[in-house]
């Protein structure tokens, strides 16, 4: 959800609602419910269930294969899904239909900043997965199972990914400004301190190629730096701490005084024109959890190849992670559990990660070859199966919350941005603050 002022984040909302639900209810009335539909959804009587599937962003799972191999051993499944770009435009349409307990899809995504909200106002429009076949808690790295879990005990949400932190940098561009290159060495210039990552910013800069940046973004930075942390907007009695923590005005100053002396690109993530600055090579690092890499490869020029590596971060952390859930009111309950459980499972997602660089969250992934060996054509020979597993072995567990969502964008998108902009850092938290604040309230 993005942080707005209420009256136009609330016409923005509903708006998305509406949109998002038309294609939740297209993609479900492509299939007639009772295996009499086509494959493509057109009522041609192929005889053929059509597995709906509301996802946000680049899951890579079609990429990847799996849809294809699932279809291959159920010739009498049909896979189909609806993407939404933007996780706060996905979000807010998939509460409207599960507030409703309609036109959801027969699996739906949620990511890891809603899982916390799902679970506590939710959970009982969705199957519990842990008692289904195949489905062994001890699969999991055990906070991500803990994070879709109930209470009592019920789990709405099979884990697909994690985001072990790490940076990824562009060589050529680190050569061109007297950096090194050798990805040791890169992460010895900022190891144990986010505060070195922004002075190597720093030297970064004074021999810059021209047009380029040391850091993506603003909002890219502040997220990487909260990643690490194990308490950042909630406390674990459920407590809103967000301005009284300060861990995150640190982390918002140290962003936004990078942003002031433009050591990061005035763009939002995940936006049009923050995608043509990474086909156009406009700067040198980006926070880079694994499904970092399946955007780095999507949105570069074929010349990109190659010529990024893979550093370790300045401290462990996680960011991202999606779940899939399995709505009640789905029309094919028992066919989504059984291909929740088999895309979850760890084979599928060694494969996920091998093409699209989504880092599994099923701890028996990291032992396969798809794994261990695994390289990205974006960072060439670089072992991203062994970088990303040791920076998975030391992420701190972390305290999520219900409205962590609103939170973070708040801080981003209606924060650390407008100092790239003019604004002073200090005008830049009172704004991100009273945005939040006025969500918060609704």
């Amino acid at each position: 959800m993005r942080a707005r002022f209420r009256t136009a984040r609330k016409a923005v909302v509903l708006a998305a609602a509406a949109s998002l639900g038309a294609g939740l209810l297209a993609g479900c009335a492509s299939d007639s419910g009772d295996k009499s539909g086509s494959s493509d959804g057109g009522g041609s009587g192929s005889g053929k269930t059509t597995l709906t599937l509301g996802l946000f962003g680049t899951q890579g799972f079609k990429e990847a294969g799996l849809y294809a191999e699932y279809e291959k051993d159920h010739p009498d499944i049909k896979i189909q899904e609806n993407v939404t770009e933007r996780n706060e435009n996905y979000y807010p349409a998939l509460v409207n239909h599960l507030t409703t307990n309609s036109g959801l899809m027969d699996v739906q995504a949620v990511e890891v900043g809603n899982i916390a909200e799902v679970v506590q106002t939710q959970a009982s429009k969705l199957v519990d997965l842990s008692k289904v076949s195949g489905v062994n808690k001890s699969s999991w790295v055990d906070w991500k199972w803990q994070q879709a879990t109930t209470k009592d005990g019920q789990t709405v949400g099979l884990g697909t990914d994690i985001g072990p932190l790490a940076i990824c940098y562009r060589k050529d561009l680190f050569q061109k400004a007297g950096l090194p290159t050798d990805r040791e060495a890169v992460g010895k210039l900022w190891a144990g301190d986010w505060n070195k990552l922004v002075s190597v910013g720093e030297q970064y800069k004074k021999k810059a190629p021209s047009g380029t940046y040391f850091m993506d973004s603003p909002g890219g930075l502040l997220n990487a730096v909260l990643s690490s942390e194990d308490k950042k907007f909630y406390d674990a009695s459920g407590q809103v701490i967000y301005k009284t923590n300060p861990a995150v005005k640190s982390a918002f100053d140290l962003t936004a005084n990078a942003a002031k002396d433009g050591l990061v690109q005035s763009q939002t993530q995940f936006q049009p024109a923050w995608d043509q600055t990474i086909a156009n090579s406009k700067f040198a690092t980006v926070a880079c959890p694994p499904w970092m890499l399946g955007y780095l490869k999507g949105k570069s020029k074929p010349d990109a190849a190659g010529k990024w590596d893979v550093a370790a971060a300045p401290k462990a952390g996680n960011w991202g992670g999606t779940f899939l859930a399995v709505p009640k009111s789905g029309k094919h309950v028992k066919e989504a559990e059984a291909f929740v459980a088999w895309l979850t499972a760890p084979a599928q997602q060694a494969k996920l990660f091998s093409v699209q660089g989504s880092f599994p969250s099923a701890t028996g992934a990291y032992s396969l070859p798809a794994v261990t060996d695994a390289k990205n054509e974006m960072t060439g020979d670089a072992p991203i199966g062994k970088i990303f597993a040791e920076a998975a072995k030391a992420i701190p567990p972390q305290v999520i919350g219900p409205k962590d969502q609103i939170i973070q964008q708040g801080l981003t998108d209606n924060g650390v941005i407008l100092v790239t902009k003019g604004k002073s850092p200090a005008d830049a938290w009172n704004t991100a603050t009273k945005t939040i604040d006025n969500n918060l309230e609704k």
